[in-house]
């Protein structure tokens, strides 16, 4: 089995801000890789004359994120189909516009596990009690517990891991 083009976080979104017009967005954009999928997520200028207060705020920044999708389909589809040749990976966009940022598709991956009893019945109460409605949603709603509860822990092991690549690369 061929194995994927290597596809890190810099080398993606410097050939994305190549390829992206420079009228889309009002910076740079950041750009989010694992070995499934590639999300691309650009910010949009808040509009100038959206109406005073947050609620009418979020309401703009949803329509101007909501045109910029429409707007862009075919142009933003082209790319994603070179990145996903280039990389043989998924590419999704997302767009944040002051404070609302908007993911358009993303990829949704099954992930195979092995559970023993004890975290199988964490799953099934999740489902009982209404919080999910099936074990993958479970399991899914847990990570993301995770990833909220212990964003400081997660972002220490992501930059150690970062560094751990960098002296790899430095090797012989």
């Amino acid at each position: 089995m061929a194995s994927r083009p290597a596809c890190t976080t810099d080398d993606a979104a410097a050939w994305f801000a190549g390829r992206i017009p420079d009228t889309w967005f009002s910076g740079p954009v950041s750009v989010r890789t694992d070995r499934d999928e590639i999300i691309v997520c650009g910010p949009l200028a808040e509009p100038a004359n959206a109406p005073e207060g947050e609620d009418a705020l979020r309401v703009a920044a949803t329509a101007r994120i909501s045109g910029f999708r429409e707007e862009t389909r075919l142009a933003r589809m082209k790319i994603a189909e070179s990145a996903q040749i280039r990389w043989q990976r998924a590419v999704s966009w997302a767009a944040s516009c002051g404070p609302v940022e908007m993911s358009f598709t993303t990829t949704s991956v099954p992930v195979m596990t092995r559970l023993r009893f004890d975290d199988r019945q964490v799953l099934e109460t999740l489902i009982q009690s209404g919080v999910a409605h099936s074990r993958s949603e479970a399991l899914a709603w847990c990570v993301s517990q995770v990833g909220q509860n212990q964003g400081e822990w997660i972002d220490r092991l992501r930059d150690a891991m970062s560094e751990v690549q960098r002296i790899r690369t430095e090797g012989p």
